[in-house]
């Protein structure tokens, strides 16, 4: 497992040299940089890869810290069981058909992420998910094939940045890089490989991986009829 995680943080190291030589190329045109919170609003899923790298930089981040961003954690915790009472551990939303837990990421949610320090800073900045880490501009690939054509305002100002080829960078092979590693992890803590496994920022940080693996590695594998195939 080690090894499955060090190649993932090689790939998420790649996404963010993209993104450094993005902003070196638009000249001062993107104003995303460590220590911007405005887009870490709201619970939005990451895959159950990016929750396990993310809770390894949690685990090492000061208990003070720790436990303010757990008592935050649980509070949305609470939130969640208002509508969906039975949203227990290991918390992965797939055991739901997706447009039923699309419904808890309301745009119009402003809740801070549990991670966010008191200056607005990410405690875990270097485990970040990978789309914390793509969010902001487009992703387009070298192919012109459009995987996001959103960004953030703050950003571009007064430009169109979908015609900037500077921008363009080879995601289709790193997706696809994503799910290999993605399907090594889950072969490896439930004995059995899958293409997705969702859950959210704070569910993450309540996680414990090794109790995970103990329950649902059997033969057959856990089972998410509604998605995580």
């Amino acid at each position: 497992m080690i090894t499955v995680l060090q190649n993932y943080g090689t790939l998420l190291a790649s996404v963010d040299r993209w993104f450094a030589d993005c902003c070196t190329d638009a000249g001062g045109e993107i104003a995303c940089a460590r220590g911007c919170s405005a887009c870490c609003r709201g619970l939005f899923d990451i895959t159950l890869l990016d929750a396990c790298y993310l809770k390894i930089g949690f685990d090492r981040i000061g208990e003070g810290n720790r436990r303010v961003a757990l008592e935050k954690a649980n509070r949305s915790l609470e939130l969640i069981r208002v509508s969906w009472p039975e949203f227990d551990t290991p918390y992965i939303l797939n055991v739901r058909p997706e447009e039923e837990w699309q419904v808890l990421m309301s745009d119009d949610d402003q809740t801070a992420c549990p991670l966010l320090s008191e200056s607005g800073g990410c405690l875990v900045y270097d485990y970040r998910p990978m789309t914390c880490r793509l969010h902001g501009i487009p992703n387009i690939d070298l192919s012109g094939e459009f995987f996001s054509d959103e960004w953030c305002t703050m950003n571009f100002p007064g430009a169109n940045p979908l015609a900037n080829k500077e921008l363009r960078w080879d995601f289709k092979n790193c997706f696809q890089a994503e799910l290999e590693i993605f399907k090594q992890f889950t072969a490896k803590l439930f004995n059995q490989s899958f293409n997705e496994i969702d859950t959210f920022i704070p569910m993450a940080l309540l996680m414990d991986f090794d109790a995970i693996s103990q329950s649902f590695c059997t033969v057959s594998g856990p089972e998410f009829p509604n998605g995580g195939i």
